[in-house]
């Protein structure tokens, strides 16, 4: 009968484990696939010391039970030699069918990655710490704002959620409150006063150069469409017979300038806005005043768009920010008590604290705003503050006397 093996401390060795001559300890497997690998270790048992000047690790029968349990539940080894980046981008090429703007989002978070030491982390090594500690140095060194950090963890998450459910890795490393980690510095886009609004109409239609603008933002602050449905309007969209506009697309344009037709937002984006007299109005303004040029514009089958660009080519969102940007600039220069930032999505904010504050039928004001959620309608596009509440006790205490 042959002698078992022993450790320099004369401890018996199991199947597999040798120590080697510097002392170290190696445990030899074969992995799920029938892959020869080794595992390395100072220590034998989880009780003996570290050696003076050695990382402290698991101990080899530690890492020996981790491995056992590996492939007890099948987990890939070495996380499939997969990285961050290579996880991310196989990811992103299941995800078929999405939006322009989505496949955008997909395309920062990987050239994020592509920069980051954490990006070729092997996917089975990163744990919680890792990633918490990678979020905040976006943050804290890189000056990162938060609802971009949100952006690369939201596809972070699922990513290694994909992993987790494939058995390459046993834990989701991203599995935790963004709030717990990273300060939420956004700054919430706040509808602005019923005065602002009329104040900064008023500076845009007397003013020489920007008045050329004034009929698309009065739109836009009495009607609360999304701005790439606004420049998705076609001549034909607009029913003046009925006094409504047919909102069923949203123009948008790629980083490479390729003009891209969607769908609305959401399913009950597609809807008929209704018009006042002065909205159709300023519609019929904008008609009138349309230059047509050499070559109609043509996207996806689609023409007649309401607004054209220099190049004769369709306005993206991009035009109407930068005239805003510009408009409130100007504004600020002139007069002392400043205009806050006011955005295509800002108007549409307006829009809507101005219905909601003016009593309209939540429902009613979820189907105009084109919300799948009314607790959008309610806690996200709504500013009330404690002199609308004064207002609308006043009001419900007249109705009561009546």
């Amino acid at each position: 009968m042959s002698e078992k093996r022993r450790d320099n401390k004369n401890r018996i060795l199991h199947n597999g484990e040798i120590q080697k001559a510097d002392g170290r300890y190696r445990f030899k497997y074969q992995d799920i696939n029938g892959k020869t690998n080794y595992v390395y270790s100072w220590r034998l048992d989880k009780n003996d010391p570290t050696p003076k000047g050695k990382t402290r690790d698991l101990s080899l029968r530690e890492k020996e039970k981790q491995i056992e349990q590996d492939m007890f539940n099948q987990v890939v080894p070495n996380g499939g030699n997969f990285t961050v980046i290579t996880l991310v981008e196989k990811y992103v090429g299941l995800k078929t069918g999405v939006r322009q703007s989505t496949v955008a989002g997909y395309k920062t978070v990987i050239n994020v990655l592509k920069k980051e030491p954490f990006g070729r982390m092997r996917i089975d090594k990163v744990k919680t710490s890792d990633a918490k500690s990678w979020l905040i140095k976006l943050q804290k060194k890189d000056g990162r704002g938060y609802s971009s950090i949100h952006s690369i963890r939201g596809v972070l998450r699922p990513a290694f959620e994909m992993a987790l459910n494939d058995d390459l890795i046993k834990k989701n490393p991203f599995a935790f409150e963004l709030s717990s980690v990273v300060v939420n510095d956004s700054v919430t886009r706040e509808a602005i006063t019923r005065k602002q609004e009329r104040d900064l109409l008023k500076f845009i239609k007397e003013d020489a150069h920007f008045c050329r603008y004034y009929d698309a933002i009065y739109i836009l602050f009495n009607t609360g469409l999304r701005i790439s449905e606004f420049c998705g309007l076609t001549i034909n969209d607009i029913d003046f017979k009925k006094m409504k506009i047919n909102v069923e697309r949203q123009l948008q344009r790629s980083s490479n300038m390729e003009y891209i037709i969607e769908k609305p937002k959401t399913e009950s984006g597609t809807r008929f806005v209704p018009m006042t007299i002065e909205v159709a109005d300023a519609f019929r303004r904008i008609i009138e005043q349309r230059e047509n040029p050499k070559v109609e514009p043509m996207v996806d089958g689609i023409v007649g768009f309401l607004c054209l660009d220099k190049n004769d080519m369709p306005m993206v969102a991009l035009h109407w920010e930068k005239y805003m940007q510009h408009i409130r600039e100007k504004y600020n220069s002139i007069y002392k008590v400043q205009m806050p930032c006011v955005t295509p999505h800002v108007c549409r904010h307006t829009f809507c604290s101005k219905m909601a504050k003016s009593g309209m039928n939540p429902k009613t004001l979820q189907y105009i705003m084109g919300h799948a959620d009314i607790s959008v309608t309610l806690n996200t596009y709504t500013h009330v503050n404690f002199e609308d509440a004064k207002d609308e006790m006043e009001r419900l205490s007249l109705i009561k006397a009546i």
